[in-house]
């Protein structure tokens, strides 16, 4: 006679995939303040930007080397593309390192993340949440940016095709679509940062921590590549391939760098997803 086995009890109606939907997740993130700020900030810089070319004037024509700079001011598609390529170093770093990197530790900062684990919310259901909800946000500040630049750029210096740096122009519907693309390149290159911040976030009970140590590593990771010397070993820095999508900004667009970077960003992210699901799914919670 075999043994009988123990199940654990659970709630009539319980059910382990519908435990914080991400509708309820996302109306709490979008609620924070930090969460405003950030698109505050985001809306913000194209304003800045105008303002800085109205009182300076063109951008144009300041060194030998030729940049979207020198022709931001040509029109909306040019403004964009210009907030986008001053932005993408480090500016969208801070959303993605934000909105993924406080994600978790700041349940734990106000000690409600062993509550939500009782409630109870598989430790899994919850990291796929928190994670998905933070992706979002952090696709929605990268989106933002360029749709309020493509806004300001129109009425400041009207809606008309993109002109290349180097010589031609694209038109306007064209231009649009390649800036599209261009900002989902982008988003899969911070990426890094992103898992970066959520295994940081798994880790510690400090959200600015997590945050800033992902900031952080972003930086080094852009130091690192300046340093010539380091050879080929830069191609397998995520910062090496961080500009890539400026190829689409020709007549005929070059995919390599934009394949081989979103290649190395993703393979850098997986892991560190990876590593964020594995270590929480051990972790001894108690705050």
């Amino acid at each position: 006679m075999s043994a009988p086995t123990l199940e654990r009890p659970t709630a009539p109606g319980y059910r382990a995939g519908h435990t914080l939907p991400l509708r309820v997740e996302a109306v709490r993130q979008l609620k924070r303040r930090r969460t405003l700020v950030m698109g505050g900030i985001m809306a913000l810089l194209p304003l800045v930007l105008v303002t800085a070319f109205a009182v300076a004037g063109s951008p144009g024509g300041r060194n030998a080397e030729v940049t979207l700079m020198d022709t931001a001011t040509a029109s909306a598609a040019n403004f964009a593309a210009t907030c986008l390529f001053v932005s993408a170093g480090f500016l969208l770093v801070i959303p993605v390192a934000l909105f993924c990197g406080d994600t978790v530790a700041s349940e734990a900062s106000w000690s409600s993340l062993r509550y939500l684990l009782a409630a109870p919310v598989p430790r899994a259901r919850l990291l796929w949440s928190k994670l998905a909800v933070a992706l979002g946000l952090s696709a929605a500040a990268m989106v933002l940016l360029p749709l309020i630049a493509l806004a300001v750029g129109t009425v400041a210096y009207g809606w008309g095709p993109l002109e290349i740096p180097t010589g031609g122009v694209l038109p306007a519907d064209t231009a649009a679509g390649r800036l599209l693309i261009a900002v989902g390149y982008v988003f899969v290159s911070q990426l890094v940062t992103a898992g970066l911040a959520f295994w940081l976030s798994t880790k510690t009970d400090a959200p600015l921590g997590a945050v800033g140590g992902a900031v952080g590593l972003t930086i080094v990771g852009n130091v690192l590549d300046a340093v010539t010397a380091l050879g080929h070993w830069r191609d397998f820095l995520p910062a090496h391939w961080q500009f890539a999508w400026a190829d689409l900004i020709q007549p005929r667009p070059e995919w390599g760098g934009m394949i081989q970077g979103a290649a190395v960003s993703v393979t850098y992210a997986l892991v560190l997803f990876a590593l964020a699901f594995r270590g929480f799914a051990r972790k001894d919670v108690v705050s």
